[in-house]
C-alpha cells in the first residue's frame, strides 16, 4: 500500500487494456499508460499492468505479458504458405495450458503480403498443426482464441491436421478450403490425436450457418463475393450433415449453437472434432491471469481498446474487465482510441469514464501513429481527475 498526495493509504492502480489495432499491443498500451500515470503523480505510484484479451488478435501477446512462455514453430498459413507462428505456455498445478490463437496461424494477417484474400480456399490446417505441437510437447488443456480468421472452412484444415480424415465419394483426403466441403461424403475421426482438452475462447455467438452464420455474416470481410458466400455456405451444410450422419459428433445441432460460426466455423470444428467447451472470451482469461487477485485492493482500474463502441458494449474486453472489478468495488475508466457511445451507455457498463486519443488530437492518423505519448497525456488527465488531489 502507498500514500497518495492527499496523504491517504490506496492501493495500486491497475491497468489492464487491450490492444489498440494497427498501432500498439495490449503490452505496449499498458506500458504508456503506466508511465504517464507515473510521470503525473510519482514515480513511487504502485501500478500493476495487466494486458488483457478477448480471444482474438493478440491473446498470445497478453498471456505472455503475465508470465506464460512464448513457443514458435512453423506451420501451415491460410493460403498454404509456410508460416513462422506463436503460442503460450505455462505449467499448473493440474497439468500444463497452452494458448492458441487463431490469427497466429490463420488469421488475415498471414496471408502473403500484396495478395488478395483466398475465401474458397483458405485453412485453417496451421492452426490444429499449432494444437498439435502444443499437445506433443506436454500440454494438457489448449486454450484456443478465435478471431482475425481469413478461413471459413468449419475448422476442416484443423481437424486434417489433428489426424481427422475428410473425405469424398471416392475415398481421397479433400484439399483445403470451404469450397471443397460441398463434396466431403464420409468423415473418419479414429486417428485423431488425443490426450488433451479444448477450451474455446470466444465472444462471438453466431451459429454455422443461415443469414448469421459464418459465410453470410463474416465470409464477405475475408474478400467472399456473394457468390463466394453461397458456395461456402453449401460446404459448411455439407460438413454439419455428414459429421451428424458419420458419428464424428451431433454437427446439426452442434451448427445452431451459439459461438460455432466463430473463425469462419472453427468453433463448430472444436465443438465437433475436439469435444470442446466454449467459454466467453474475455472472462475466461480474466480468469486465467488471475485478475481477480490482482485487483483486489486497487484503488482504480484503467481499461481500454483502440475503439469504444457498440461492439464494445456486447461484451467485448474492456466490459469484461469492468464487471470484473465491479466484484471488488473498485471504480473503472477507459482510455481507447476513438469512441461512438455515450458517458451514459459507458456508465450503465460499469465504465465511470473513457478518454479518447482524438479528444486531444482530432487527426486520426497522427493518433495511430502517435498513440504512445498521447496515451501519456490522456494518463495525466486521468490521475488528475482520480488519483491527485
Amino acid at each position: 500500500m502507498s500514500r497518495d498526495r492527499t496523504g491517504t493509504t490506496a492501493g495500486p492502480v491497475v491497468v489492464a487494456p487491450d490492444k489498440f489495432r494497427g498501432s500498439l499491443t495490449s503490452p505496449e498500451v499498458a506500458a504508456h499508460v503506466a508511465a504517464g500515470l507515473r510521470s503525473a503523480v510519482s514515480e513511487r505510484l504502485p501500478v500493476v499492468r495487466i494486458p488483457v484479451a478477448d480471444g482474438g488478435d493478440g491473446t498470445v501477446e497478453a498471456v505472455v505479458a503475465d508470465g506464460f512462455t512464448r513457443v514458435e514453430t512453423q506451420v501451415t498459413g491460410p493460403a498454404g504458405a509456410r508460416v513462422l507462428a506463436a503460442y503460450a505456455v505455462r505449467d499448473e498445478p493440474d497439468g500444463r495450458v497452452a494458448v492458441i490463437e487463431l490469427a497466429e496461424a490463420s488469421g488475415l494477417r498471414r496471408l502473403p503480403e500484396g495478395t488478395a484474400p483466398v475465401p474458397l480456399t483458405a485453412t485453417s490446417r496451421g492452426t490444429g498443426e499449432l494444437v498439435a505441437h502444443a499437445a506433443r510437447h506436454g500440454a494438457t488443456r489448449i486454450v484456443l482464441g478465435l478471431g482475425g480468421s481469413a478461413c471459413t472452412d468449419g475448422g476442416a484444415g484443423m481437424a486434417q491436421a489433428l489426424g481427422v480424415r475428410l473425405l469424398d465419394a471416392a475415398g481421397h483426403d479433400l484439399p483445403p478450403g470451404g469450397a471443397a466441403l460441398r463434396d466431403l461424403d464420409a468423415i473418419d475421426v479414429s486417428g485423431r490425436l488425443r490426450g488433451f482438452e479444448v477450451v474455446v475462447a470466444s465472444d462471438v455467438d453466431n451459429p454455422l450457418l443461415g443469414p448469421y452464420g459464418a459465410a453470410a455474416v463474416y465470409g464477405p470481410q475475408k474478400g467472399a463475393t456473394p457468390e463466394d458466400v453461397a458456395v461456402l455456405e453449401a460446404g459448411l451444410a455439407r460438413l454439419a450433415a455428414v459429421a451428424a450422419r458419420g458419428g464424428a459428433g451431433s454437427g446439426t445441432d452442434v451448427a445452431g449453437r451459439p459461438g460455432a460460426g466463430a473463425a469462419g466455423g472453427v468453433g463448430f470444428g472444436a465443438l465437433t472434432f475436439l469435444d470442446a467447451e466454449i467459454r466467453p472470451g474475455i472472462g475466461y482469461l480474466l480468469d486465467l491471469v488471475d485478475f481477480d487477485r490482482h485487483v483486489a485492493g486497487a484503488r482504480l482500474v484503467i481499461t481500454g481498446e483502440g475503439s469504444i463502441d457498440e461492439q464494445t458494449l456486447r461484451g467485448k474486453a474492456p466490459v469484461g474487465v469492468a464487471a470484473a472489478a465491479a466484484r471488488h468495488g473498485v471504480p473503472v475508466v477507459a482510455v481507447c482510441g476513438r469512441r461512438s457511445v455515450g458517458d451514459e451507455e459507458l456508465r450503465a457498463a460499469g465504465i465511470q469514464a473513457a478518454y479518447a486519443l482524438t479528444d486531444i488530437e482530432p487527426d486520426v492518423r497522427r493518433c495511430m501513429a502517435e498513440a504512445g505519448p498521447l496515451l501519456e497525456r490522456l494518463a495525466g488527465r486521468i490521475a488528475a481527475r482520480f488519483i491527485t488531489p
